[in-house]
């Protein structure tokens, strides 16, 4: 039984044996052969990072296959640092301080596949470095300060399957002549004139030439390129479409962002309906065709960013497009709208139908005949502006936007004699102000006509008070049906008032509100972000800017940005003739004036109280010549009294003018009693006041 037991034991525990060693030697080291300062966790692999170590670690096992060293500070390498190293198929010298490679450095490695020399500092690759990698299969040199390259050094590598030599600092390339090569990334040198003796790779796949600087693309090396599936021509400077690309099939990722080329045209991805990525960002462009829709069937992802969209009418079906097919839209928080400036700023993916100021419909159901019939509503055009204001929707829910089709605008009856194209595009309200006219020039961009007085994109500069309009023209324009969630009203030429009843009754669960308004009118349109507690129905907006067009959104407090967003748009009124400036000086002014006037009435009081008492004392002088002057010689008496009791300190006596008034401490003013122009009765000499 014993017996059993043990050989029971040595069943189970024998294929076990490898796991419990794994766990019992430190780090996972299965052999004693395991360099310094480095990992291997299994018998065929080593990992050794950040060593801190200028060469190449001692001790590797001649069976291992992958041997990464990246981030080591290597300085230099020796054909010695590989000897026996046959087996290796895997090494990764990448981050690491290398500045040359020597001649046959690697020939001992007969089995590489894989060479990562990415993130160092070589300079130039000389002609026999690479010498005997016959089954090197990926080559990686990016990230380098390469400048020559020897014509012969990648002589030999005749299964190369990548190579990359992205960012670095070449001029020229050497002719590779490589047939099996399905991978090239020349990106961020200075390669312009590329062309089919410099590239001799005809089963060549992916082809990467961003950034090189080219000003062409040469139809003939494109064209030796049969297999091509991924192009990268970003960031140079192409000034129109290649011609080359309107006949290539096959094509599957194409980048054409951010050269000079402006609007792309229908035709010009006619014949690429195959691609399922494309990148057109940073091309100037304002719109795209709604053709783009039909001729890339396949597409997956697309890249439109940093492009000055105008977000009109001719632009509604990109958004539904993206959700209906589900593509994937890069660098969404890249992609916005730039007029009008209603819609400018807001993330172009994010908006609904409406949001594009198409004209509306309204849904009218008979129930006798039990049909639905869509009425187009006429546009009316008011005398005092040609901007179409469209009669907002009697009766549907705003989600059923996304499920209308998008013909042309239906012409009314009144505007049959408009021209056609102008029928096909819809300028939103309030885009042109002071009365311009918004339309679409020959370029199909949208602009204003400005009318006598006015300037500027948006007409919001008056260079002349405007006329205050008739009375029957303001009454037209008031007439609009407001159905937003907020809404604005008494607009001063420096205010407006928000009304937020319906956005706070519609949303009971809001803990607060996050205002954001932004002058559309001004050179600085930065958005002002305010925080209201849900208590407030009404809040006044102050600070603003006259005759002025602000575009005021609301949004939940803590919801992230764009979500459950209501917008209006609202303008201050007109500056009136006194402007600040006026005001300013007229406070001013009366901030002068005021003492002054007081000072001179005071004087006056002063004087009419003087004359009083001259007054009085001439009439008592001629009613009792006997005692001229003699209570003032009683005073002089009873000053000098106090004066020689010690009463106060004695001063040097000086001759003074005496004032005809003193002011004391309450304001108020008395009469001096000693004169010194009175003579006593009895023929004493005059007594002059004593000053102290």
């Amino acid at each position: 039984m014993e017996k059993d037991r043990i050989y029971t034991m040595k069943v189970f525990l024998t294929p076990l044996m490898p796991f419990l060693l794994f766990l019992i030697v430190p780090d996972g080291t299965l052999s004693s052969d395991c360099p310094k300062d480095c990992s291997c966790s299994t018998p065929e692999s080593i990992l050794c990072f950040q060593r801190r170590s200028s060469t190449i670690p001692k001790g590797v096992s001649h069976s291992t296959k992958s041997l990464y060293l990246f981030s080591n500070g290597i300085e230099g390498l020796t054909s010695k640092d590989f000897d026996g190293l046959e087996n290796l198929e895997m090494l990764d010298l990448s981050q690491n301080k290398l500045t040359e490679l020597p001649e046959r450095v690697f020939e001992h490695l007969t089995s590489l596949r894989n060479l990562d020399l990415s993130s160092n500092q070589i300079t130039h690759i000389s002609g026999e470095c690479f010498q005997g990698m016959v089954l090197l299969e990926r080559l990686y040199l990016y990230s380098n300060h390469i400048e020559t390259i020897h014509p012969a050094a990648f002589n030999g590598l005749v299964h190369l399957l990548e190579l990359k030599l992205q960012g670095n600092q070449l001029t020229s390339l050497p002719a590779l002549s490589m047939p099996q090569l399905l991978l090239l990334d020349l990106r961020f040198n200075v390669l312009p004139t590329l062309g089919p003796s410099d590239l001799q790779t005809p089963n060549l796949e992916s082809l990467k030439l961003g950034g090189v600087g080219l000003t062409s693309l040469n139809e003939e090396l494109i064209g030796s390129l049969k297999n091509l599936h991924e192009l990268d021509i970003s960031g140079n400077q192409l000034e129109s479409f290649p011609s080359v690309l309107k006949e290539t099939q096959g094509l599957i990722h194409l980048s054409l962002a951010g050269n000079p080329m402006g609007p792309l045209k229908v035709q010009d991805l006619q014949n690429l309906g195959e691609l399922q990525e494309l990148d057109i960002s940073s091309l100037s462009l304002q719109g795209l065709p709604e053709e783009f829709s039909q001729l890339l069937p396949h597409l997956r992802k697309l890249t439109v960013a940093e492009n000055p969209f105008n977000c009109l009418c001719t632009l509604a079906w990109f958004p539904r497009w993206l959700r209906t097919q589900s593509i994937t839209l890069e660098r969404t928080e890249e992609t916005r709208c730039h007029f009008p400036p209603i819609n400018a700023g807001k993330v172009l993916e994010r908006l609904e139908h409406r949001d594009f100021g198409c004209p509306t419909t309204t849904t009218v159901t008979t129930s006798t005949v039990k049909t639905t019939t869509t009425l187009p509503v006429p546009v009316t055009t008011f005398p005092s502006t040609t901007r179409a204001i469209p009669v907002p929707k009697a009766s549907h829910h705003p989600t059923e936007d996304d499920d209308y089709p998008l013909p042309p605008v239906p012409a009314s009856p009144s505007s049959s004699s408009k021209d056609p194209d102008e029928e096909q595009h819809f300028c939103p309200s309030h885009t042109c102000v002071n009365g311009g006219t918004c339309h679409l020039d020959q370029h199909g961009q949208v602009e204003c006509s400005c009318p006598h007085g006015t300037s500027g994109m948006y007409c919001e500069v008056q260079n002349n008070p405007p006329p205050s309009p008739p009375e029957a023209e303001i009454t037209m324009e008031t007439i609009t049906v407001d159905t937003s969630d907020i809404s604005s009203h008494q607009a001063t030429a420096t205010s407006i008032l928000l009304d937020l009843h319906r956005y706070i009754e519609m949303r009971p669960y809001i803990r607060g509100i996050r205002l954001t308004y932004r002058n559309l009118s001004g050179p600085d349109r930065r958005p002002i972000q305010l925080s209201l507690p849900a208590t407030f129905p009404e809040y006044r907006l102050r600070g603003l800017k006259p005759n002025s067009t602000y575009t005021v959104c609301a949004s939940p407090l803590g919801a992230p940005s764009g979500v459950d967003s209501v917008c209006t748009e609202a303008q201050t009124a007109a500056e009136t003739v006194r402007g600040h400036d006026a005001q300013f000086d007229d406070q001013r002014l009366t901030t002068m004036l005021v003492p002054a006037i007081a000072i001179l009435l005071l004087l006056v009081l002063i004087a009419i109280a003087v004359g009083v008492v001259c007054y009085l004392r001439r009439k008592r002088a001629k009613g009792h010549l006997d005692l001229d002057c003699e209570p003032s010689q009683l005073e002089l008496d009873g000053v000098k009294a106090g004066l020689d009791n010690g009463a106060l300190p004695q001063k040097q006596s000086q001759i003074m003018i005496p004032e005809p008034a003193v002011q004391t401490g309450n304001l108020e003013y008395e009469v001096l009693l000693l004169q010194d122009h009175c003579s006593s009765n009895n023929n004493m000499s005059s007594h002059k006041p004593s000053y102290f």
